[in-house]
């Protein structure tokens, strides 16, 4: 059984990571934070009792659910309603911006102008193509390799089989590396 102060530690460790993913997944920032919350809260209601070490899956799972969700009150939304928002000009505000997060804990604090702007373009372009994907192979991909979850972990998580992830992850991947690498970037 997980302490409270075990499951508040655990859901520290997750925040960041989780809100990134589903900011990757709804593109809307106050959407992604309100399906990070919930599944937090759900975590915290439902799954609290549970040992520590079946957490991580517990949410991965809740936080797929979460947002399939989402999307789901957004395609009956969209199909009786017609927003505001539709009649509004381009919003102006920024969007979410990974490297807005990026940490600066490479210890690189003395770094050129020039490898500072190279950076910020390769991460921004790195996104941008991240959030191409198709949606399955995105999930996939950020479980695998930005969760760092391994493959039964990540198809307990989306709910199918391990040949499935390792087939979307391999597609995102070589999507990807041909994007970037016509771009003139090699990781």
């Amino acid at each position: 059984m997980a302490t409270e102060r075990e499951l508040s530690d655990f859901l520290k460790s997750v925040e960041k990571r989780a809100f990134k993913r589903s900011l990757f997944h709804v593109r809307d920032q106050e959407a992604a934070l309100d399906i990070v919350q919930d599944s937090m809260m759900k975590l915290a209601e439902h799954y609290g009792d549970k040992p520590p070490n079946e957490l991580p899956m517990l949410f991965q799972r809740i936080l797929s659910n979460s947002t399939l969700d989402w999307f789901r009150r957004q395609k009956t939304r969209n199909a009786l309603f017609t927003t505001m928002s539709d009649f509004e000009g381009p919003d102006d505000e920024g969007e979410f911006n990974l490297l807005d997060i990026y940490n600066a804990d490479n210890g690189d604090t003395e770094q050129s102008a020039e490898d500072h702007t190279n950076r910020k373009q390769t991460l921004a372009l790195i996104e941008k193509e991240i959030q191409q994907l198709p949606a399955r192979q995105r999930e996939a991909f950020l479980m695998r390799y930005w969760e760092e979850m391994d493959i039964a972990e990540t198809a307990a998580a989306m709910g199918c089989s391990e040949g499935s992830v390792k087939t979307h992850c391999f597609r995102a991947i070589q999507t990807l590396s041909k994007v970037l690498k016509a771009k003139g970037i090699v990781l």
